[in-house]
């Protein structure tokens, strides 16, 4: 795959175990840092699926600066969800039915220092690259929320709640021990659509855009103090302007 590039900002596969490690300290600054732990400008965020994935790197083209990765797993369909990342934390049997091309999409993070929509802009321009060569039916991965309270959390999951999650036939389970159903954020309050919005994370917003759906439930991540859910997007189902700026994107 040639390399993306838009504006400051050029996103390319990493190529290198030096890009590789590019991303995983990127990683690390953007998920583990902030929870505390001890840094001696070496730490790595890194696990097992590493190795299964591709992983884009996203930097400065002036300075070569990564500013933002992610990785992603293809996968020929349903049959093999059982090697996604997100199958550690939910029940995906349903899934497992999906006849068509899927990729999951993690490990999204931009460098705690940039805060450039256009960073993000160009991450969904290269995955809707990634998206047509791979010829993907569905696209999905796990959305966080920084911190494990959910009374923080709760105008976005009773937004979700009511408005977002996954059709009965996709239906996630609950695999994780300690979970939030989101139905408990909607019965004890009524969301309030600006601030549900606001408190929603950037990829997440995009995919709802797109017409994505979650999980009905949060899985607690006390390693990473987050609460994540399971996200989905059909590419069948993305409404006709927004498929339309997604191809733009990436064009």
């Amino acid at each position: 795959m040639e390399p993306f590039c838009r504006g400051r900002y050029r996103a390319r596969l990493a190529a290198t175990p030096e890009d590789l490690r590019a991303c995983q300290r990127l990683r690390w600054l953007a998920f583990v840092a902030r929870t505390g732990q001890p840094d001696d400008g070496q730490a790595l965020d890194a696990d097992a699926l590493d190795p299964l994935c591709r992983h884009m790197l996203i930097e400065e083209i002036a300075t070569g600066a990564p500013v933002g990765c992610f990785r992603f797993l293809p996968l020929a369909g349903g049959g093999q969800i059982g090697r996604s990342y997100a199958a550690q934390f939910y029940d995906l049997g349903a899934l497992a039915r999906f006849d068509g091309p899927m990729v999951e999409m993690g490990r999204f993070c931009l460098h705690p220092d940039c805060h450039d929509p256009d960073a993000i802009r160009v991450a969904w321009g290269v995955l809707g690259t990634i998206v047509a060569a791979e010829g993907a039916e569905m696209l999905f991965g796990c959305s966080s929320f920084a911190g494990c309270d959910p009374d923080a959390h709760s105008d976005a999951f009773a937004m979700l709640c009511a408005r977002h999650l996954a059709p009965r036939r996709w239906h996630p389970r609950v695999k994780a021990p300690d979970v939030f159903r989101l139905a408990r954020a909607l019965r004890l309050r009524q969301p309030d659509p600006r601030r549900a919005m606001a408190a929603m994370p950037p990829l997440l917003r995009s995919y709802l855009a797109m017409g994505g759906w979650v999980s009905d439930h949060a899985v607690v991540d006390h390693a990473l103090r987050t609460m994540h859910v399971f996200t989905g997007v059909e590419i069948r189902a993305i409404p006709p302007a927004r498929r339309r700026l997604l191809d733009a994107l990436s064009a």
